[in-house]
């Protein structure tokens, strides 16, 4: 990743203690903790998500969508990815544990990586997910993630993924007004894009994207599928 300044607070290592610490971590991610939880779920199960489904929930957090797609999911099968050891360990220490859903999922199939290497887990997916993450990040963020999830997809794979978008002609260097209050910038947390800029994000690797645009996301983020192109 590049060097300079964080993109945003999720790498605010002691803020997110503290937060965690303080029972918090629900609220620390964004809050609208069972609307988006159940949003993401019923909107991959109407996508093609099985049981036997292997998942990659990107930027998992402390399992909002998450314990949705463990308890659906076999055994096992869900996997998640999220810079914060400590929204991992509340997500697997509170969330699972409170619906008794910890034997579903080993603690291993959570990792905590803020460079996207998918290579740490020993298996590939069918599907993943990055619900409110590239939202968050600048392009080579995104990029470098794209990159890196390629080689773990199974032929075939879809990959989900939010966006705040704006128009083509919309000013580089303006703020976007989103229609539910949320303001997005091109340089700074929250993230804004075009759809050909998402497009060039995939350029010489193998994803072809797709904009499915609203899905009902209640601060108008947008979504795009990512179909992995095997060689």
């Amino acid at each position: 990743m590049t060097s300079g300044a964080v993109p945003n607070i999720y790498y605010d290592v002691e803020m997110m203690e503290r937060e965690v610490a303080q029972n918090h971590h629900r609220d620390v991610i964004g809050g609208l903790w069972e609307e988006i939880g159940k949003l993401q779920f019923e909107f991959l199960r109407a996508n093609g998500l099985a049981p036997t489904s292997r998942l990659i929930d990107i930027g998992c957090g402390c399992l909002r969508g998450g314990i949705y797609f463990v308890d659906y999911l076999d055994p096992g099968n869900y996997f998640g990815m999220d810079i914060s050891e400590e929204l991992l360990n509340a997500g697997y220490d509170v969330e699972l544990r409170d619906r008794c859903l910890q034997e579903k999922l080993p603690r291993a199939n959570l990792i905590a990586d803020g460079e996207f290497q998918f290579a740490k887990f020993p298996v590939t997916f069918d599907f993943g997910i990055a619900q409110s993450i590239f939202s968050h990040l600048p392009a080579e963020h995104i990029r470098l993630c794209l990159s890196r999830l390629a080689p773990r997809m199974e032929p075939g794979g879809i990959l989900f993924g939010t966006f705040f978008l704006v128009p083509d002609d919309h000013p580089s260097d303006r703020p976007f007004e989103h229609p539910q209050g949320v303001q997005t910038f091109e340089q700074k947390d929250p993230f804004h894009y075009r759809f050909g800029q998402v497009r060039a994000l995939c350029d010489g690797l193998p994803w072809q994207p797709v904009l499915i645009g609203d899905w009902g996301h209640p601060r108008d983020q947008q979504m795009v599928r990512f179909r992995f192109l095997a060689s």
